[in-house]
């Protein structure tokens, strides 16, 4: 059976490792086409592409930019139609995440966290809304599960993805009826990386409060993404938990 994602052109922030190179690999699968988009990890990126490429060749790109700078998205739209021809799907996946305590948050960690998590989908999305609109394609943020009730000590990162989920369904509205916009909100699927804080009597804390008692697996979030683009042509301006069941127990 044809996928319906074949020849599709996605574009994807953050796409090199950890979960966006997750959602990569299954949308590649299934026949898209894929601008992967990295800040500093080049070589995780020409990695994942010549991976990718051994399996289809010229189905993967990858571009290079820094996504706090606003005049940098306009072309990350244009090599993805210089590439493939057009663009039907954008993924806003980049993502900084660190804590911020209260007294000590200054001006740069705002900019970086709102920047990376809110501003950048804003922008990238207003950018791409043309070539969507023209395909009737659609966007997919990946936000996260606390938003509705925030993480002690991530004031900034929390205010960012919550300003995400309103984006989400603020664009539904201004850009249907032609293109769809959902979001998917992870909860434990990846143990932030060299952060102490994420022990193991911490990480046996999560599992105990999730409703499925385990952590999920990159993949897990990817399933949800394809979910969006391929398989829901009727939803638009809804966030989908992939949380293991973890926010119902808080």
């Amino acid at each position: 059976m044809k996928s319906d994602l074949e020849n599709k052109a996605v574009l994807i922030t953050g796409g090199a490792k950890r979960v966006g190179a997750a959602i990569c690999r299954l949308l590649h699968a299934h026949g898209a086409n894929l601008m992967i988009h990295y800040r500093s990890s080049i070589n995780e990126a020409r990695a994942l592409q010549a991976e990718l490429n051994l399996q289809r060749p010229n189905s993967v790109a990858i571009i290079h930019g820094d996504l706090l700078n606003l005049a940098v998205l306009p072309s990350l739209v244009k090599e993805t139609v210089n590439q493939f021809g057009h663009l039907d799907v954008l993924i806003n996946n980049a993502s900084s995440y660190y804590p911020t305590e209260i007294g000590e948050i200054d001006d740069e960690q705002w900019n970086d966290l709102v920047g990376s998590n809110l501003k950048a989908p804003m922008f990238l999305s207003q950018a791409a809304a043309p070539e969507l609109r023209k395909n009737h394609g659609c966007i997919v943020n990946i936000t996260d599960m606390h938003v509705e009730r925030p993480k002690k000590g991530y004031v900034v990162y929390s205010v960012a993805k919550a300003g995400l989920v309103t984006l989400t369904k603020s664009l539904a509205h201004e850009l249907s009826p032609d293109v769809r916009v959902n979001a998917v909100a992870p909860g434990p699927v990846m143990w932030p990386e060299d952060n102490p804080q994420f022990n193991e009597v911490y990480r046996q804390r999560v599992i105990s409060q999730t409703l499925l008692k385990r952590i999920g697996e990159p993949n897990d979030v990817a399933k949800a993404v394809k979910f969006l683009i391929q398989d829901a042509p009727f939803i638009t301006g809804q966030v989908i938990a992939v949380d293991g069941g973890r926010s119902l127990n808080l």
